[in-house]
């Protein structure tokens, strides 16, 4: 069977395409005798419609419930016992299954995971008991956490036509109504090898794995995918604000302003642009937000910034702070969007510029040492509707950024008709739970 293979300047990685449409890429990394083995699926929580949000997540946990051939328990018992590890993640836009393995049983993989892909038994009493797993997982990761439970609400309201707006692991609703026959449906919708990519990281010759990934998965039949219709934000108008009133310890404030990802941006270098901004506010203690709010004015007991450059559509970035005893939350936001105005105005120091290029650079350099997030970088690309190539221009866009163009995007999309404001006013209660949860983007890990 005749595969494509192309050279890039990301060492030793190869791409090939099944004929069934599985695209597989291969990284060589000789370092230690292991592998990571990794299928990425695109479909996830942006991908749902209203009514069954979180059915993506759900089915992630029932693909370890068992396929015809493996029965329930057998898949995580058959990868312990051969020196590996495994485990899976659902995010807005991909759910992805992995395994760490020693390179000689990769195979093992191939086989468990080209079984998965057709075989899954999705059984309905299983179902029934998984369904109550998933929804305590909602309960201790959101419903339970004040942070995360106010950023479910927050970005409700900040995205208007535009599915991050719902959380990946769903909406309770949703999930009490959910049935078997509904993940049947969305199983065979999408878990096929012509919306697959097969990534592979480690000890191992690409064309033997090519030849491996042919023998397991190469007759699994390619299927039609539902034509997923692109939805386009509305233009904000005007600032919004949502203030959430529920048991918590202390108060907490995140502001959004929506912006492109580098998917709906491509041609530019904005999203570059957004990813040095977000670690020049937030990224570290040297950050001008832990400088100035935290160790400075005293006014933030936390503080950090975050965009993601790589979603299918246009996401967040967002500033969120945590105010000491004595400040306000009005004083905290005032003082949050003196650093934006700042940005807009003044023009950042080459010397501050420098220092975070190379913390940037440093940070996408020390991923090499991973092979997770060697996979990662090469996937993330791929299932939002880019090429992993992508990873060869990012070193180099970062370092092109000058303080001009800093002040010109601060200006383009930290608009006060585009931000919205969230507010964690607490009712106080020597009960309340702790406040603060995973509020790095949103995924749902196995």
């Amino acid at each position: 069977m005749p595969a494509t293979l192309y050279a890039a300047d990301i060492s030793a990685t190869h791409e090939y395409r099944l004929q069934n449409g599985l695209k597989l890429i291969v990284k060589e990394d000789h370092r230690a005798p292991v592998v990571f083995s990794s299928i990425w699926y695109k479909v996830g929580s942006s991908y749902e419609p209203a009514g069954i949000t979180g059915i993506s997540h759900a089915l992630e946990h029932m693909m370890f419930r068992g396929t015809h051939q493996f029965g329930p328990g057998k898949l995580t018992s058959l990868v312990n016992s051969n020196g590996g590890e495994l485990n899976a993640m659902t995010s807005t836009d991909y759910t992805v299954f992995f395994q760490t393995l020693p390179a000689d049983k990769l195979a093992l993989s191939f086989q468990l995971e080209s079984d998965r892909m057709t075989n899954l038994l999705l059984d309905k009493n299983a179902f029934s008991k998984e369904i109550q797993v998933v929804m305590e997982e909602r309960r201790m990761r959101t419903e339970d956490v004040p942070q995360t439970l106010t950023l479910e609400h927050f970005n409700a309201q900040a995205f208007i036509n535009n599915p991050y707006s719902h959380p990946v692991v769903g909406w309770m609703s949703d999930l009490q109504q959910m049935t078997i026959e509904n993940l049947r449906a969305w199983y065979h919708q999408w878990y096929a090898p012509n919306n697959a990519i097969l990534i592979v990281v480690g000890d191992v010759n690409p064309v033997k794995v090519y030849t491996l990934a042919n023998q397991y998965f190469g007759k699994v039949p390619s299927q039609s995918l539902p034509v997923q219709k692109k939805l386009q934000e509305v233009q904000a108008l005007g600032t919004r604000r949502v203030q959430v009133h529920i048991p918590a310890k202390v108060p907490w404030l995140i502001i959004g302003y929506n912006t492109p990802s580098l998917t709906n941006n491509a041609q530019s270098i904005d999203p570059y642009i957004l990813t040095l901004i977000a670690y020049l506010l937030g990224g570290g203690e040297s950050s001008r937000l832990n400088k100035d709010l935290v160790r400075g004015q005293q006014i933030a007991a936390s503080a950090s910034s975050d965009y993601d450059i790589y979603n299918l559509y246009s996401n967040l970035f967002t500033v969120s702070a945590t105010p000491t005893n004595n400040t306000s939350i009005e004083k905290l936001l005032a003082a949050v969007q003196q650093q934006i105005q700042s940005l807009q105005t003044n023009l950042v120091d080459t010397k501050e510029l420098a220092r975070v290029k190379t913390l940037i650079i440093s940070a996408h350099i020390y991923d090499q040492d991973s092979l997770m997030e060697q996979a990662f970088d090469l996937g993330v690309p791929e299932v939002t509707g880019l090429s992993w190539r992508e990873e060869n221009q990012f070193v180099n866009r970062i370092k092109s950024i000058t303080p001009e163009q800093i002040r010109a995007a601060a200006q383009q999309y930290f608009k006060p008709e585009q931000m919205t404001v969230g507010v964690l006013d607490p009712i106080i209660s020597p009960n309340a739970p702790s406040t603060t949860g995973d509020l790095h983007g949103q995924s749902a890990i196995h």
